[in-house]
């Protein structure tokens, strides 16, 4: 069984994001980019899939610019076997959107032919959750969002969601896209032999040309701002200046 896993170079989940002065977009100069979190928690469930014999193959797309071929040997040096870049942007500014991903993902899913595409519920960046469930409409498979745990048997797959009410456990058959939520496994570490061996290993590179897609972005961003910053709060010395207070200053009692 082969599992696929898009991956997607973000700013690190560390730093902290910066607009530009003019609202243009966000400063991307000099910042640490990595693998999103939940696409690397995609990775791992993925390389477990292929540690308990479930999967035979597991391979890493990402979408973008030529520098995400770093984020491709990252999902390597972690234990995915090949790579492939697919070359849709030459601005780090430029960032593809869902429905064209999809479409690109889908072009490469009727060429590889897995039978699970395992993928980050969302990207920190822009936080759409909507490539997942796009890809498939797109393929005509089974999905399973928001994933926190994952049990493949035979044909099907039995996946544990994490929905407003708490858990709920669905079975889907194969092939299907299933999307990876926070509590679905913690990633190792790449060690440094790991780290060595991913140079060698294959990474392709397509465009979407090859693939016969159009990526023209359908959605254009007028501003972008940094949220308002919280007013600092006061301490009250007693519940009933708390109530007062609610009542004739905050008016919601």
């Amino acid at each position: 069984m082969k599992v696929l896993v898009p991956v997607k170079r973000v700013i690190d989940y560390n730093v902290k994001v910066r607009v530009k002065a003019d609202g243009s977009g966000v400063d991307l100069a000099n910042v640490k980019m990595s693998m999103n979190p939940f696409d690397e928690i995609a990775v791992e469930e993925a390389i477990r899939l292929k540690e308990k014999g479930v999967a035979t193959e597991v391979v890493a797309v990402s979408i973008g610019v030529k520098q995400s071929q770093e984020t491709l040997r990252t999902a390597l040096a972690m234990g995915a076997d090949r790579a492939i870049l697919i070359n849709a942007a030459d601005d780090v500014h430029t960032d593809i959107e869902p429905l064209a991903v999809a479409k690109l993902l889908k072009a490469v899913i009727d060429e590889e032919q897995p039978q699970i595409v395992l993928c980050g519920k969302q990207a920190i960046d822009n936080d759409m959750n909507a490539t997942g469930q796009m890809l498939s409409a797109l393929l005509g498979w089974s999905q399973a969002t928001f994933a926190s745990e994952i049990n493949v048997d035979g044909g099907s797959a039995a996946v544990t969601r994490e929905v407003d009410g708490g858990l709920q456990t669905i079975k889907v058959k194969l092939p299907a896209v299933i999307t990876a939520d926070l509590r679905l496994n913690e990633p190792r570490y790449a060690s440094l032999p790991n780290i060595m061996k991913a140079k060698k290993k294959p990474l392709d590179e397509k465009t979407p040309a090859d693939l016969g897609v159009d990526i023209a972005p359908r959605l254009e961003v007028l501003k972008t701002t940094e949220p308002a910053e919280r007013k600092a709060g006061i301490k009250v010395g007693s519940v009933d200046e708390l109530i007062e207070k609610l009542k004739t200053e905050a008016g919601v009692i």
